[in-house]
């Protein structure tokens, strides 16, 4: 019996151990592709694909770096993404927290209610209606499209940010407001910390998503081309370059490493976070 269940058990283990390589292969095989084509010249890309370049040329690194028109790409996207995050660090804790504390309240309650409706409405039912009220609003700009990152960010966040400050004891606030602390001072100086490793999740989320997207900045920047973002760069590179697959190549690679590099760090603040809270608890 017992080397029954041993077998059972090594054999668990061999197809897991096979499905994680799958996995790995699929996901590292294209980025293998993108990078090693990165380094090598057209006609090399076209004689060996998949082999390692004969040798680290820069060229490509060297020619689209070159160009004015991609920094302008590199710094609207930075721009959207850094003031979206902001307006989501400024309005949804503070939207989830007011909610969190009132949900007996039947307004607070609708509100939210009304809000997670957001989360069952795939995007492709909102997107034309959107894009002509933001037409309308003559918002078809990056201030536009950061408005828009805001209010959609507020269904996933209040969402999360609600939920986790419920599990939270309420008797610090009440401790807090008996030192005579207004709500104003314990949502700044006690809230903002015990959810900061929720938040971080939320911030890296959402990151992640501005930096990334292609379907919002199409609809509402692709007709000016000083507005464009990097991914829209990307898919009109196609265009200007033909069959320059090298230098595509070349771009989406660069356009990856910040929000890879931002992943990174901000992953290391969530565990440290939940771990600091696990040990306070």
């Amino acid at each position: 019996m017992k080397l029954t269940i041993q077998a059972e058990g090594l054999g668990w283990r061999i197809i897991r151990n096979v499905i994680l390589l799958v996995g790995i292969l699929l996901i590292l095989g294209p980025l293998y592709l993108v990078v090693v084509n990165s380094f090598k010249t057209l006609p090399e890309a076209g004689r060996s694909f998949f082999a390692l370049p004969e040798s680290l040329s820069f060229h490509n690194y060297a020619e689209l770096l070159a160009k004015g028109d991609y920094w302008r790409y590199v710094w609207n996207t930075t721009y959207i993404t850094f003031f979206s995050v902001l307006l989501v660090v400024l309005i949804n804790p503070a939207v989830a927290y007011a909610i969190a504390r009132n949900r007996h309240k039947r307004y607070y309650n609708f509100i939210y209610l009304y809000m997670l409706l957001g989360l069952f409405v795939p995007f492709q039912v909102i997107m034309l209606p959107l894009t002509k009220i933001m037409t309308g609003l003559n918002l078809l700009n990056p201030f536009g499209l950061i408005l828009l990152y805001g209010a959609l960010s507020l269904t996933r966040g209040v969402f999360l940010l609600v939920n986790y400050i419920q599990n939270m004891p309420a008797e610090i606030e009440e401790a807090a407001r008996i030192d005579g602390c207004s709500t104003f001072q314990i949502y700044s100086s006690i809230i903002l910390r015990l959810i900061a490793p929720m938040l971080a999740t939320l911030i890296i989320m959402d990151a992640l998503w501005f930096w990334n997207d292609f379907m919002l900045p199409l609809l509402l920047l692709n007709k000016a081309k000083e507005f464009w973002t990097l991914p829209l760069f990307q898919y009109n590179f196609k265009t200007e370059y033909s069959f320059n697959y090298t230098m595509a190549f070349t771009s989406y690679l660069l356009a990856m490493l910040p929000i890879i590099i931002v992943y990174a760090f901000g992953q290391k603040h969530i565990i440290a976070g939940l771990t600091d809270g696990a040990i306070k608890g």
